[in-house]
């Protein structure tokens, strides 16, 4: 080869249509809030035909929905329902979710399973306990990973290069709220303890009881979170029910491994 000439790199195919798609759902994803279809090309750096025809078939496929008075457009679950169908997440629901139903009919509290996903934690399952009354979060609720119990008891149990990776991207959705000292501080006593019991970041009134599921390697793969109401009538010791959740979580654990 002559000097100065570089070796050719693996050819990279380019899929135009497919990329100004993705670019779209991408886009609406991060902003958290309907938008134009004149913002979105704006943004993408796309005219406005290009983006209309891309529109048309999301809203055709059903990953799209038009508000029918603004004409803005918004993201639907038809991308969250297809995640949870994978083989990996399809494993985690189908070994959790009898346990956790046995869960809350035992201790009469909600429960939820959380996964971690762009720097944000996801709720792909919840279970509603009570039979008069009981506090549930909607599937695909989304907290920053360090701003939620789940997502700091998911952080607390990952290789130190895996956790900085989920960090930064946190990081970037807290902004300057965004307390290093005390995200590490807490991780450790999560650490030691093996599991966070701590009022609501996000409600008021809620404690949430936070536990790994780990998998052979001792990572976790998903926290288990019950958000236990206090209720005057119907009051248990919290040490009475984090010790179920963390049994729950065990079992939940060991029905993984024999998948």
């Amino acid at each position: 080869m002559s000097k100065g000439k570089r070796k050719a790199g693996p050819r990279r195919y380019s899929a135009p249509a497919l990329e100004k798609g993705i670019d779209i759902l991408e886009f609406l994803a991060n902003q958290g809030a309907p938008q134009s279809a004149r913002r979105i090309a704006e943004h993408l750096g796309r005219s406005k035909s290009e983006i209309f025809r891309m529109v048309s078939v999301l809203l055709a496929r059903g990953y799209l929905a038009r508000d029918d008075a603004t004409e803005e457009l918004t993201l639907t679950d038809r991308l969250f329902e297809m995640g949870i169908r994978a083989p990996r997440a399809r494993d985690l629901l189908e070994a959790a979710i009898p346990i956790m139903r046995r869960l809350a009919t035992e201790i009469g509290q909600s429960s939820h399973l959380v996964v971690l996903s762009h720097g944000e934690t996801v709720v792909i399952a919840a279970i509603s306990g009570g039979s008069d009354m009981s506090f549930t979060l909607r599937l695909g609720y989304r907290r920053p990973i360090t701003a939620a119990s789940s997502g700091r008891v998911i952080l607390a149990f990952q290789r130190p290069e895996v956790a900085e990776r989920w960090i930064a991207q946190s990081r970037k959705l807290v902004g300057p709220d965004f307390d290093a000292a005390e995200l590490k501080a807490a991780l450790q006593r999560i650490r030691r303890q093996g599991h966070e019991i701590h009022p609501s970041r996000d409600v008021v009134g809620i404690t949430d009881i936070a536990c790994p599921i780990r998998d052979a390697s001792g990572e976790a793969v998903a926290a288990l979170v019950m958000p236990y109401v206090n209720r005057v009538s119907r009051n248990s010791p919290l040490d009475a029910v984090l010790q179920a959740v963390q049994q729950a979580t065990r079992a939940i654990s060991t029905a993984l491994l024999g998948r």
